[in-house]
């Protein structure tokens, strides 16, 4: 019996955590100080879960390129405390050191995207007919880092890209259980419990030789209501046709360039009134 199971037939106080659930935003935030009896609590690691979060995160950040599609759901809270679900599909290509793209569809219809080609950042709307860009030669992982820091824009699922993902997720990672196995559309799966100081994260692992992520759910734990976001992968592809021609920007017909204009964010965790994933 693994020690979340335990915790729930002991009754020792600590909440039964399968609605737990990053940015893994992964968002773990970084290691918590928490002090028992003048000293530092130690991180509780499973083991099993944490080896297969490591698997995970090795796949991911040593691939050359890839590609999947996730579907996602997002909850923004209300000033009454409802909970409103939003979501959309994000479909990303992704070929390192210095390529991305990703192309987003609401459940509303509206079409907008993010591309880098290693010059310069783009973003689109389609819907609203506009497009805005910006120079940042680098790779993936400072494209992202500009956009979503020094831009204050964000990026749902963002740092499953990051090519130090492994290192991240050991430095902000206080607890990892093991839950169950377990099959998600029609994949066996290894489910696991990760929990950091801003955020609950659930996964579920495919197993075999690609150890990819197939569902996850974060929960914000310090985010009012604890909002969730949730992703379901579908469509991996660790050798996707990735040509430079996919990477090259073109306005929609009659758009309008725009200047980036940093937006105030949103509660800590949470969704805007407008359904902005967190």
């Amino acid at each position: 019996m693994n020690r979340l199971m335990l915790r729930r037939v002991k009754g020792t106080g600590v909440t039964w955590q399968l609605m737990l659930a990053l940015t893994l935003t992964l968002v773990l935030g970084s290691l918590p100080v928490n002090a028992q009896e003048g000293k530092e609590a130690a991180p509780e690691i499973e083991e099993k879960a944490m080896t297969l979060v490591k698997r995970m995160a090795t796949v991911l950040s040593q691939a050359k390129q890839f590609s999947f599609t996730a579907d996602t759901a997002f909850d923004v809270v209300q000033d009454s405390g409802q909970k409103i679900e939003f979501g959309e599909t994000r479909k990303t290509v992704v070929r390192r050191p210095d390529h991305i793209r990703i192309d987003v569809t609401k459940r509303d219809g509206s079409v907008s995207g993010f591309l880098f080609d290693g010059k310069d950042i783009a973003v689109f709307n389609v819907q609203d007919k506009v497009y805005a860009t910006v120079a940042k030669p680098g790779t993936v992982d400072e494209a992202i880092d500009y956009f979503t820091q020094s831009l204050d824009m964000r990026m749902p699922l963002g740092e499953l890209l990051a090519s130090d993902l492994p290192q991240v997720l050991q430095e902000r990672l206080h607890e990892a259980d093991y839950v169950e196995q377990a099959t998600i559309a029609g994949d066996l799966c290894d489910h696991v419990a990760l929990r950091g100081e801003r955020a609950d994260v659930q996964l579920w692992i495919t197993r075999g030789d690609q150890p990819l992520p197939r569902r996850m759910v974060i929960t914000y734990t310090r985010a009012e209501g604890q909002p969730q976001f949730s992703a379901q992968f579908s469509d991996w592809n660790l050798s996707p046709e990735a040509p430079d021609t996919l990477f090259a920007f073109t306005p929609p017909a009659g758009a309008v360039k725009i200047a980036f204009a940093p937006r105030q964010p949103a509660r800590d965790g949470a969704a805007d009134q407008k359904g902005e994933a967190p």
